[in-house]
């Protein structure tokens, strides 16, 4: 059998999983069509804009489609097969259904950010703590998203227009997009960015039908990886918002504010991050296809290097330069709502209004000061605290949804399966790291990180069903 049709397979996997466990996801949460929105019933034409359905989907793919899609899985095709697997297992069961209750869940606490929704759900302590992390998170995907897509332009352009002078127009860009009402720039442009996007992911998969590239030509179980890293915990880290993101759940709450009906959840939360799922498993694939084995995909330079290099190869120059302005569209159409979710993160834990520009400007700039100065750290630093942030920020979601499925009496396996999987690997990567975490052996990480996962799983079940002050009656939402 030839091994492309291990790649169609796994589209398969997304789009059937899709299709059916979808739809298991949006019947289990209960999803209403009857039921009014907060688009329709907060409207206030800054964040409360209703839109139609296929421009709510197209702009919460690229909200939540970053860097972390085509740099994830460059990284982690490092280690071989089990890269492709955790993009489509970890996307169908885990990213795909964090995202949907991350957007429902807003719906339902009338466009609630992830700080409330957890402490809903989880009390006041885990509100408060979600509070700084989503802040601090925010802050540096903004950052993580600035230096990427600059970098990547400045090999596109003439030397003056170098690095730095595309960080200052990617930052003006940002802030004017995160004071602006949503309709008026990311709404209008994100439309021409999805054009992009969908050239660079079909035209990349296209070329490495057409090329004669051998598909997976070094892909071997169990581990590839040249330094021999381990698989546990380091893939499910590596590749974060190309299988499972927490960075998502302050993106989601963006759109439930614009979302008309909820029957329309699917399609927008759960379906979005299946077609992330599609972009990562394009770039893994590159990644293991296009070089001859991991050490020369490893000595590439970098994921931007690698993106510059196999885009061109594959299709021509033209081709090559919408390719990579695809790729810059990803992070650029993330940093925006990055610094637009953290003012509104912000305004809603001071519940400051922010209906007005000075009320706006008021947050945005002390954020966007603090990302400027952010923005002069070595990126390697950045994205690793941003990786092991990303997913333990994702597990608490996770926690959070199964808490509302729990006091529901409904199947909330779906979400605390997950939870529990990703407690572990967040627990075994901050005791293994060596550069920002304990440095500990890898079995010693790996066994801490099983039973602190277990005591999490007995903590739930044992306490989740109690109700939390000041939180909605749960047969309101």
């Amino acid at each position: 059998m030839p091994n492309y049709v291990y790649f169609l397979l796994a589209v398969a996997g997304l789009i059937l999983g899709y299709i059916v466990y979808g739809s298991i996801v949006a019947k289990i949460f209960g999803a209403d069509e009857n039921r009014p929105t907060p688009a329709k019933t907060m409207a206030d034409g800054v964040d409360y804009v209703e839109m139609p359905m296929w421009k709510v989907w197209l702009i919460q793919l690229l909200n939540i489609a970053g860097v972390g899609p085509v740099f994830g899985p460059i990284l982690g095709a490092l280690y071989g097969p089990s890269a492709l697997l955790w993009i489509v297992i970890g996307t169908i069961f885990a990213g795909a259904v964090h995202d949907y209750f991350s957007g429902m869940l807003s719906v339902r606490y009338k466009g609630a950010n992830v700080p409330t929704i957890v402490g809903y759900n989880l009390g006041n302590a885990a509100k408060q703590v979600m509070r700084v992390f989503a802040v601090i998170l925010l802050l540096l995907v903004g950052v993580v998203f600035v230096a990427a897509p600059a970098g990547l332009l400045a090999k596109l352009t003439p030397d003056y227009m170098d690095q730095m002078f595309w960080v200052a127009v990617i930052f003006a860009y940002y802030f004017l997009a995160t004071i602006l009402p949503i309709d008026k720039i990311i709404g209008r442009l994100y439309p021409l960015f999805g054009a992009v996007l969908i050239i660079m992911a079909v035209g990349m998969t296209v070329t490495m039908f057409t090329s004669g590239c051998e598909f997976y030509n070094w892909a071997a179980f169990p581990n590839t990886h040249p330094q021999q890293l381990p698989i546990f915990p380091l893939v499910f880290i590596t590749i974060a918002c190309g299988a499972l993101s927490g960075f998502h759940a302050t993106q989601s709450p963006l759109m439930s504010r614009c979302l008309g009906n909820e029957k329309q959840g699917k399609a927008v939360f759960y379906g979005g991050m299946v077609a992330e799922g599609f972009i990562g498993l394009v770039w893994a694939t590159v990644g293991m296809t296009f070089y001859t084995s991991p050490e020369a995909l490893a000595a590439a330079g970098g994921p931007a290097n690698v993106v510059n290099e196999t885009a061109r190869a594959l299709m021509g120059p033209i081709g090559g330069v919408l390719a990579i302005l695809g790729v810059v569209a990803l992070p650029v159409t993330s940093g925006d709502t990055a610094f637009r979710a953290a003012r509104l993160t912000i305004a809603e834990m001071f519940n400051f209004k922010q209906s007005a520009i000075p009320a706006r400007l008021a947050i945005a700039i002390p954020i966007f000061a603090i990302g400027v100065v952010l923005n002069f750290v070595d990126f390697n630093v950045i994205w690793r605290y941003f990786g092991f942030a990303n997913q333990a920020l994702a597990a608490i979601m996770l926690w959070a949804a199964a808490a509302y499925l729990y006091r529901k009496h409904r199947l909330h396996w779906i979400c605390t399966v997950p939870a529990t999987f990703m407690t572990a690997v967040c627990t075994s990567y901050i005791c293994y790291e060596p550069k920002m975490g304990f440095g500990m052996g890898i079995q010693t990480a790996d066994i801490i990180g099983v039973i602190a996962a277990a005591i999490c799983l007995v903590a739930f079940l044992a306490l989740a069903r109690k109700p939390i002050a000041g939180a909605p009656s749960i047969d309101e939402v």
